[in-house]
């Protein structure tokens, strides 16, 4: 069995825009069972939009525009991808998150490719992983990872290679504890974005402080409506199934003061409140 380490970049933005975001850049590391890195690949990949690079992408991944504009599409890149996977007998991915699957399934719809490979391919969200094992709540990035397992941190992060060269360090260092079973995943398609299920999430622990009986109609009536739009019946559906697992969960009891403070602290991997960089940038659906 071999793990292949993947790490992708997207064109984000930090504005309202009906066009999709595409991959720009995929890195992966193929690990043995030994957990020995045999194989990498790497490659850019030109977007059919938003082609031009804005300052926060730039800024970020440090991908130099004139690389971009000289890269091959999308097609010849995941080709390309799917035949250096080939060479596996078997394996697994391992990604820090699941929204690299994600952006590799739209993008392959985008171009009317086959997604079956994407669909049934198995991985590992490491990011969850590395949360239990370190009895963490609250995300963290590559970087707060490496440094809180004394990693040294090697190469340019956001740059999908070195950062999945890095993940395959974390990897090598909390796989103990990853559970093959419970811990493999498939990609599913989500009707709902993060923000809105953020928004049920605390409407419902709004309602549980204040010993309140919330019902679904009542939160669609009187927290959703004129925010989250309903329209589509599988986005209606998979909120009232996400409202329901969460009203199932018992209330946490409420934190000591000055307790807060010093889990964020904790949890970020630093000695400072202030939120961890990679999760300060906004949302997957305005920018990687």
């Amino acid at each position: 069995m071999d793990y292949i380490i993947l790490d992708i970049e997207f064109n984000g933005r930090k504005f309202a825009s009906e066009l999709p975001m595409e991959v720009i850049e995929i890195g992966a590391v193929r690990l043995n069972d030994a957990l020995e890195a045999v194989d990498e690949f790497s490659a850019l990949i030109k977007p059919v939009y938003f082609a031009k690079l804005n300052s926060f992408i730039k800024k970020k991944t440090g991908i130099p525009q004139e690389d971009i504009d000289s890269a091959s599409g999308f097609v010849p890149v995941i080709r390309a991808f799917l035949a250096w996977l080939g060479r596996s007998e078997s394996c697994r991915f391992v990604t820090w998150g699941g929204e690299d699957f994600k952006r590799i399934v739209l993008d392959t719809r985008m171009h009317k490719l086959d997604d079956a490979y994407w669909m049934s391919a198995v991985y590992y969200d490491l990011l969850k992983v590395y949360l239990r094992g370190r009895g963490l709540t609250n995300d963290v990035s590559v970087e707060a990872a490496l440094e809180d397992l004394g990693i040294p941190s090697e190469g340019s992060a956001h740059r999908a290679l070195d950062d999945a060269r890095m993940t395959a360090e974390i990897f090598r260092k909390t796989f103990a504890v990853l559970d093959p079973e419970k811990d493999a995943r498939q990609y599913k398609d989500t009707f709902s974005n993060a923000k809105e299920r953020r928004t049920v999430k605390n409407a419902i622990r709004l309602a549980q402080s204040q010993k309140f009986a919330l019902s679904w109609e009542l939160l669609t009536e009187q927290v959703l409506a004129g925010k989250v739009d309903l329209a589509d019946p599988r986005k209606a559906a998979e909120l009232k199934a996400y409202y329901e697992a969460e009203t199932a969960k018992p209330p946490k009891p409420p934190k000591p003061r000055g307790a807060e403070r010093q889990g964020r602290s904790r949890e970020n991997g630093t000695d400072a409140e202030a939120p961890d960089a990679e999760t300060a940038q906004p949302d997957a659906d305005e920018a990687d």
